[in-house]
């Protein structure tokens, strides 16, 4: 159990780190690769020569007995929000853990909304939805929201995707910026997926690690599931034994891709304990350069 002075510690230096990646890194791509929500009422004024008549306010003008128009601004802050597993699978990490990466990687994101004057908020699940912090701004609201993620602990069970996209797509009423962090070990999405897709800007991170995908030749190993309990005794001297569970991870893994692809979700997957600073990076470029900002 983390004391007190060990959590503030973790947050303070989560800050430092996430700060000077998003400023060194994101200068000018946050704001330039996520849509605002369109155009927002700013005035009326007056009819001049030469305006839009799409734009006349008839009831200004009609109480006024002279026309009037609707002025709009574009719309650039935006509402995000984090959609974090932290089923058991997420304690797996061969120098770090998927979680404490995922952590990383969200407070750097977090940091690049708070800049962009964003409301941020947080969603954890497993099975179930575990806590929702609505989206709300300022650095005080980013500070507790990293707070909250660097003292939860994974959950038992495994990963219902479903009932994370289901709640998300009740609970926000207007369109968003999803960031998805999952290793995605959970069955295949249903419609949730693609409704949430259509109705927000949803983007997949998807966390990975290298051991998952290399078994290293150890000889008889004891594998523990965090996620269903059991325990399996493999052998990892058995080429064929290492050829079969990289094929079935990598048959899972283009499952998941397939999913997100067909619903049109961006995808980044993300190396449990790397550097995800250039990953991050190159694909905020990939992205500008496709939505053509």
């Amino acid at each position: 159990m983390n004391t007190v002075s060990e959590i503030l510690k973790k947050v303070k230096r989560l800050e430092i780190i996430s700060n000077r990646f998003a400023n060194d890194l994101f200068a000018g791509q946050y704001k330039s690769v996520f849509r605002g929500r369109g155009m927002e009422f700013s005035e009326v004024r007056e009819y001049e020569p030469g305006d839009d008549i799409r734009s006349i306010d008839w009831n200004v003008t009609a109480r006024a007995g002279r026309p009037f128009i609707k002025r709009f601004v574009e719309e650039r802050e935006l509402t995000v929000l984090f959609m974090v597993d932290i089923s058991a699978s997420g304690i797996f990490g061969s120098s770090v853990s998927k979680l404490d990466t995922a952590i990383e990687v969200v407070g750097t994101l977090m940091f690049s909304a708070l800049k962009n004057n964003d409301k941020v908020g947080l969603l954890t699940f497993g099975d179930r939805v575990h806590d929702y912090y609505r989206p709300t701004k300022g650095k005080a609201n980013i500070l507790r929201l990293i707070r909250e993620l660097v003292t939860t602990e994974p959950v038992p069970g495994g990963t219902n995707l479903d009932c994370a996209l289901e709640y998300v797509n009740r609970v926000l009423k207007r369109r968003a910026v999803l960031f998805l962090l999952s290793d995605f070990y959970a069955p295949e999405p249903g419609q949730a997926l693609s409704l949430c897709a259509r109705r927000h800007d949803l983007i997949a991170l998807t966390l990975t690690d290298r051991r998952e995908r290399e078994f290293p030749n150890v000889g008889f190993l004891n594998l523990f599931d965090p996620e269903t309990g059991q325990t399996r005794l493999v052998d990892t001297g058995s080429a064929a034994v290492r050829d079969y569970l990289a094929s079935r991870l990598a048959g899972k893994r283009a499952e998941i891709a397939g999913a997100l692809r067909r619903a049109k979700v961006d995808e980044l997957p993300i190396e449990a304990g790397s550097d995800f600073s250039g990953d991050l990076r190159q694909f905020f470029r990939s992205r500008e350069r496709r939505l053509g900002h």
